[in-house]
């Protein structure tokens, strides 16, 4: 980057935690889809004791973009400096840094800076950048202060758990089953509507009307994430009123002539709606039953017609 083609943000927050929490939650970057909106998911490629390479699928602008960036921890000064080393249009490069600094009175304050390059350097792609880096750094910086503040009680709100099913038939059968969710209207029951987008490929925008065995209708938004043929990550953006995230993931192993799949989700309970959705005398262990029941009898009815559909793939 030459200096007049550099631009550079700078985004603050106080955060009502002490700074190695505050950090921690920033370090960990395999729960930063449970942590951060706009963070759909993350590999870990290369992890050393002071840094790593990872690749994020994230929002920005309402659009899905992925890159791949080399992380520096500093775990002594309570730094991270990280740098894109793929960017995806119109991004031509970026890097920053995540700092924490400990107030005097247990808090902490969190500076998030980015210094980027737009392709092109035009006006435009700056513009674009700019609203991204503004709108994103703005969300993760609220979310991280919430996330900080109530870490002691976020684990009575989350619950993770997992369902498998073995199908005599190929796992590319049932990957394509899970894979082709324009179809579910027609093949499951529980589905009423789907509008489904893939505007990069292996990128979906799922839209879903389910039904719920009272009849009623709920609608969901989520981001697919499609690694051919043996997984599909997922993160809801919208969610159900009782939810305030749902993250999932198919996998789909072969293991000789059959195959396996396994239906994982994590949700965190949203605790201001558990009397609204299921009566005053509700707690949250009641709201971590009812998903459990919800979300595992619909992915189990998924599966299930998934191994239907890969065990008759030679009658079609």
């Amino acid at each position: 980057m030459t200096p007049s083609d550099i631009h550079t943000t700078e985004h603050r927050i106080t955060v009502d935690a002490p700074a190695p929490a505050v950090f921690g939650l920033l370090a960990e970057v395999d729960n930063w889809p449970r942590v951060f909106p706009p963070t759909v998911h993350v590999d870990c490629v290369e992890r050393g004791e002071a840094d790593e390479r990872i690749r994020i699928w994230a929002t920005a602008n309402d659009e899905i973009k992925t890159w791949t960036s080399r992380r520096e921890l500093d775990r002594d000064r309570l730094r991270i400096r990280f740098r894109q080393e793929v960017s995806q249009h119109p991004v031509a490069a970026m890097a920053g840094e995540w700092r924490v600094e400990a107030l005097p009175d247990g808090r902490s304050t969190v500076l998030l800076t980015h210094d980027f390059r737009a392709v092109g350097d035009t006006a435009d792609n700056v513009a674009w950048i700019q609203q991204a880096i503004d709108r994103n750094s703005d969300a993760e910086l609220g979310a991280l202060a919430l996330a900080a503040r109530h870490r002691q009680h976020r684990e009575d709100l989350l619950l993770c758990f997992e369902d498998c099913a073995r199908v005599a038939g190929s796992a590319k059968d049932v990957y394509d089953f899970i894979h082709q969710a324009q179809h579910w209207p027609e093949r499951l029951p529980h589905v009423a509507r789907v509008v489904l987008e893939e505007g990069t490929v292996n990128v979906q925008m799922l839209e879903m009307d389910t039904r719920a065995p009272d009849g009623s209708v709920h609608t969901t938004k989520s981001v697919r994430i499609c690694f051919p043929d043996n997984k599909i990550v997922y993160k809801q953006l919208r969610t159900p009123a009782l939810m305030s995230l749902h993250t999932g993931q198919w996998q789909i192993t072969q293991d000789h002539n059959a195959a396996v799949i396994t239906s994982s989700h994590t949700v965190v309970v949203n605790p201001d709606a558990v009397r609204t959705v299921l009566g005053e005398q509700a707690t949250t262990a009641d709201a971590r039953a009812f998903l459990r029941d919800a979300l595992g009898r619909n992915s189990t009815t998924t599966m299930q017609h998934a191994k239907a559909y890969a065990e008759h793939a030679t009658d079609r």
